[in-house]
């Protein structure tokens, strides 16, 4: 089964990644994995600070997946995976990428700021040549209808 990755971030769009993902893959019989990533500067190197910290950052992790995770399962029909990382947010992608075969299709949300799309899609499109997966690039600014539209 071909499955799209999707990042989990606190960005406002990330829903339309998500949406997107979960509105694919409903269409075409796939899966959807959420990967979710921990800065490594959050999680400090203090013996037992760390562990509370990952343990409060996985909390908020699972908190804000689930809420995905029931629209997909609700709305879509889809029983989306969550994977937490820690460290850079672009290793972790890629590592996961080269971990599960049957991922296909990389989905990112680009923001409208002036600033650019995000950084996290800026230095993923820098690396694009050298992926094994097409990157889908959803922008954050797109209605619910022209994005249920193009799916």
């Amino acid at each position: 089964m071909r499955k799209f990755l999707v990042v989990l971030d606190d960005t406002r769009e990330c829903l339309n990644a998500m949406r997107f993902a979960a509105l694919r893959a409903a269409h075409t019989g796939g899966g959807v994995i959420i990967l979710s990533i921990v800065p490594a500067e959050e999680v400090q190197n203090w013996i037992g600070v760390a562990d509370i910290m990952r343990a409060e950052a996985r909390e908020r992790i699972e908190a804000h997946f689930e809420v995905f995770a029931k629209w997909m399962r609700d709305k879509q029909g889809i029983t989306p995976e969550l994977v937490v990382r820690e460290g850079d947010p672009v290793a972790a992608i890629l590592g996961l990428i080269q971990e599960d075969a049957e991922i296909g299709v990389l989905v990112l949300g680009a923001g409208g700021e002036k600033s650019g799309p995000g950084p996290l899609v800026t230095q993923m499109s820098r690396n694009s040549g050298h992926l094994p997966i097409p990157i889908t690039i959803v922008p954050g600014e797109m209605s619910k209808e022209k994005l249920e539209a193009v799916t």
